[in-house]
């Protein structure tokens, strides 16, 4: 039961995150700060990294794997956002960060609806099939051509107080 409601509230986070993280690229893309969407799409990015590695360990899989790969690139993307204030490279560095992060969200949000809704499941049941790599190729290169167009675009002003 207890692991049922973490799970649920795990899941929540990650949406959230997702949710907020779009709203941030597009801002981005717009050439718009969006620094309360900002602070909640970091701070369900790194909520739901954390909270993942605090399910029952069964040895390592692929989602600690990636738990472990996400966690610097949360640190340096609030490191360029909160602490560089988005000064010179630090702009891109941030842009490029929270597109991966949000990216590391999307890959996790494939696997599971390709393991928990039926007719994806039926597609691709071991994950190894066509129409889950596509899936996943599809998530990468939009999220690789949107990350392009975020970099040129955003180029707020630098702050100096945190944001």
């Amino acid at each position: 039961m207890i692991l049922q409601i973490y799970t649920i509230v795990h899941t929540l986070i990650s949406l959230v995150a997702i949710f907020t993280g779009i709203l941030v690229l597009f801002g981005m893309i717009a050439g718009k700060r969006l620094d309360g969407w900002t602070k909640w799409f970091l701070t369900t990015a790194v909520l739901t990294t954390v909270t993942g590695f605090f399910f029952p360990f069964h040895g390592f899989t692929p989602a600690i794997g990636l738990g472990i790969i996400s966690l610097p690139f949360l640190a340096i993307t609030i490191l360029a956002r909160c602490s560089r204030h988005l000064a010179g490279a630090w702009r891109w560095i941030y842009v490029i960060g929270a597109v991966i992060c949000l990216y590391f969200n999307l890959f996790v949000l494939v696997v599971q609806l390709f393991e928990k809704v039926p007719v994806l499941h039926a597609l691709a049941p071991t994950q190894t099939e066509s129409p889950f790599k596509l899936t996943q190729l599809g998530v990468l290169a939009i999220s690789a051509v949107l990350a392009l167009i975020a970099v040129i675009r955003f180029r707020p002003e630098a702050r100096l107080a945190t944001s």
